[in-house]
């Protein structure tokens, strides 16, 4: 299943075309749909069908959690849910993207969705993916094994009152190193939780607290259920993703919802 999986993702560029033909005989194209939102929207159905679950994440352990608005001292961010103190009830995903076996190291991804911070009881849904420090490798996945052995970021930028930049999450240490596997988040949230500084990247490329998350119990739900994340349905009022790759994005988010739908029945675990 692993071979057939990563020949499905390295063929998607190349099928890109026959795909969104089969897709646009379930849904009317629509002239302003660019061509590569079309594409992954496909693409992202097929492998979400293959592996009956989301097509990039599809292992990973549900917890509750919180988070807790912080005041950094910076000023007002102009965004209603972080310009007043708040504790928020949340559910957080921790998984790995490529669903690499055990002992390599894969993209380790951090889902929030915290309840009712998206204005009239709404949800808001941060998406964060391990990477580096550095201004230039915060813009890109870094694979790792240990889940608290750097940051979270969300890769493109997001608008924050007038501003514009990176969201991150820093993991708090003073515990030893947890691989980032379903099993083993279970086994170290079992000790303590897990915290992480919510972050939003500066003009000037450094970082203002604005929230810190708790991770505590995991939920029951098998390994590939999701939520179904969605930052750009579940956004709030001065704090949304930017527009880059938006359409594209928004696209894939679809495709693979809609793929794990149309898997068999009979073997769907989500």
């Amino acid at each position: 299943m692993a071979g057939r999986l990563v020949r499905t993702v390295n063929g998607l560029s190349r099928t890109g075309r026959t795909l969104a033909a089969g897709a646009e005989g379930r849904r009317p194209a629509t002239a302003a749909a660019p061509r590569g939102a079309t594409a992954a929207e496909a693409g992202f159905r097929l492998l979400g069908r293959l592996r009956r679950a989301p097509a990039l994440h599809p292992h990973g352990l549900t917890c509750t959690a919180e988070v807790e608005v912080v005041d950094d001292g910076g000023g007002p961010w102009h965004a209603a849910w972080l310009d007043a103190p708040g504790r928020y009830a949340a559910t957080v995903r921790l998984s790995r993207a490529a669903g690499l076996p055990r002992r390599l190291p894969d993209g380790l991804g951090l889902a929030v969705r915290v309840e009712g911070a998206g204005g009239s009881g709404r949800p808001l849904d941060l998406l964060l993916t391990s990477s580096g420090r550095s201004r230039l490798t915060r813009h890109l996945p870094l694979p790792r094994a240990d889940a608290l052995g750097g940051p979270y970021s969300s890769l493109l930028s997001y608008r924050i009152g007038g501003r514009t930049g990176l969201l991150a999450a820093f993991p708090r240490r003073g515990r030893a190193p947890v691989h980032g596997d379903p099993a083993s988040l279970r086994g170290a949230l079992d000790a303590a939780p897990l915290v992480f500084d919510l972050c939003a990247e500066t003009s000037a490329g450094r970082w203002r607290a604005f929230a810190v998350l708790t991770v505590r119990a995991p939920l029951p739900l098998a390994q590939e259920q999701s939520l179904g994340f969605d930052v750009h349905e579940h956004s709030a009022p001065g704090f949304a993703p930017g527009s880059t790759l938006a359409a594209v994005r928004r696209a894939a988010y679809r495709g693979s919802r809609e793929g794990r739908a149309e898997a068999p029945r009979s073997s769907l675990t989500s």
